[in-house]
């Protein structure tokens, strides 16, 4: 019924891994960099040809932004698994399936999250404390930014398919693509038509809208079980209920994260415009570190997937020992190169000396350790590659959420500093990595006695 994948996957169950993961893991890296570039040209733009107040206002809503999103985002990881189990088992029907399945998904949940953040954003910028000179023009970026989000959960998605049969390469053509549309749409909507926040957001929503129609159009001429036709398009209960099982606890992972970050941001914000400035421009530049990171995050779970589902363990074992050592040393190398050019970096999003310190501060607190995070996330990974999203989620809800919570609530509450937030962090990553590692040893256990002496054995 199915033609063969096409020259642009990959087979992750056969030959080298070292060389694989990294032909992998680049294009995602730089795909995702393109990525963070649509929200580092927004902030660069305001902070540079707007003023202290629009910068304060696009940073204060970053983490807000994240929370509503994450669940739906979650979900293209369960996205990502099972396409790439069923494409190392073979299964070209289920394959096919996976992908109707998740196309429509993506579009009725991004419509739903439109909704979520037209009526919600003003409460939840209340709550979190914005101050009066922000909280207007946080509110208009918002909910501009959060009319888009059908073509962003479509490119979300798509991308995760994509991965999920080892094509890196198209994405990142893709965004590249969007992030030049992104980039020059900032500089005449906000220098040309002086449209402040408004410009930025708009600038975004077209960028992504974009890529999503690319990233569509390329399923469309795929061959092979991942092609997309649209009189297909259909959520089957099976597909929706495995996806949701695996992707769920990821995306209520990642939104617990973001909820963490969400009190952290409200502590911030007490400390006023100059400090949640200055925390906007630094975390910018700290986001770069973590999508580094984060990109052996995405290979772990892919390879894991496909070997599982090739019935291959041993792989899976050494592209975990792989992505590790990848994570730790992009995360070390660009932790400390942040650290040492911080001042010049910072002054990319504002000449501001105030606004430069703060972020400086923040920088040596998280960069500088930020490889624990990558480390973490790994073991994440590969727990949910093997088929176990929920503990891991439960692991990093109490780890690095509840704990953070609760440092603000006790530590930080006895010593109102910004080092003393901002030190909440490397602590509940390392918390984290410790417990996940104690995890995956006694699930491996498990999951090895599904095999045959000679399939552990298999490389």
């Amino acid at each position: 019924m199915f033609k063969t994948h096409s020259h642009r996957t990959m087979d992750m169950t056969e030959g080298p891994i070292l060389t694989k993961v990294l032909f992998f893991s680049l294009p995602i890296m730089l795909s995702g960099i393109l990525q963070l570039l649509f929200n580092a040209a927004d902030t660069i733009v305001v902070g540079r040809f707007v003023g202290r107040q629009a910068l304060a206002a696009v940073g204060s809503v970053g983490s807000l932004n994240n929370m509503i999103i994450s669940l739906f985002v979650g979900l293209s990881i369960g996205v990502n698994v099972l396409v790439a189990r069923y494409t190392g088992a073979k299964d070209n029907e289920r394959v096919s399936e996976t992908v109707h399945t998740a196309v429509l998904l993506s579009v009725v949940g991004g419509s739903i999250l439109t909704i979520i953040g037209l009526i919600a954003a003003r409460p939840l910028l209340e709550i979190m404390g914005s101050p009066e000179d922000v909280i207007d023009l946080a509110e208009l970026y918002t909910r501009i930014i959060f009319v888009g989000m059908p073509v962003q959960m479509l490119y979300n998605f798509s991308a995760a398919i994509l991965r999920a049969v080892g094509d890196t390469k198209r994405p990142l053509y893709f965004l590249t693509i969007a992030g030049v549309i992104n980039a020059g749409l900032n500089l005449v909507f906000v220098i040309a038509f002086k449209m402040s926040v408004a410009g930025v957001a708009l600038a975004t929503i077209i960028s992504q809208a974009v890529s999503a129609v690319l990233v569509t159009r390329s399923l469309m001429l795929m061959d092979g079980p991942t092609k997309l036709y649209f009189k297909r398009l259909s959520i089957k209960p099976h597909i929706m209920r495995e996806i949701i099982q695996i992707g769920l606890p990821a995306g209520i992972q990642s939104c617990m994260f973001s909820l963490s970050n969400v009190v952290i941001q409200s502590s911030v914000n007490s400390f006023g415009s100059v400090v949640i400035a200055g925390n906007a421009a630094a975390a910018n530049v700290g986001n770069f570190v973590y999508q580094a990171m984060n990109t052996f995050q995405q290979a772990v779970t892919c390879f894991a997937g496909q070997n599982i589902g090739a019935r291959k363990p041993r792989r899976v074992l050494t592209s975990m020992y792989v992505c590790l050592f990848w994570a730790f040393l992009f995360g070390v190398v660009l932790g400390l190169l942040s650290c040492a050019f911080g001042a010049q970096l910072l002054s990319l999003y504002s000449t501001d000396a105030d606004v430069i310190q703060v972020g400086l501060n923040r920088m040596y607190f998280v960069c500088g350790p930020y490889f624990l995070c990558g480390i973490m996330d790994v073991m994440t990974g590969v727990l949910r590659g093997i088929g176990y999203s929920l503990l891991p989620m439960i692991v990093s809800l109490m780890g690095a959420c509840v704990f953070r919570i609760f440092w603000v609530m006790t530590v930080f509450a006895a010593n109102r500093t910004m080092d003393c937030l901002m030190l909440s962090y490397p602590v509940s990553w390392a918390l984290t990595f410790a417990v996940l590692i104690i995890i995956f040893i006694v699930l491996w256990k498990k999951v090895q006695k599904r095999y045959t002496p000679e399939e552990l054995a298999a490389r």
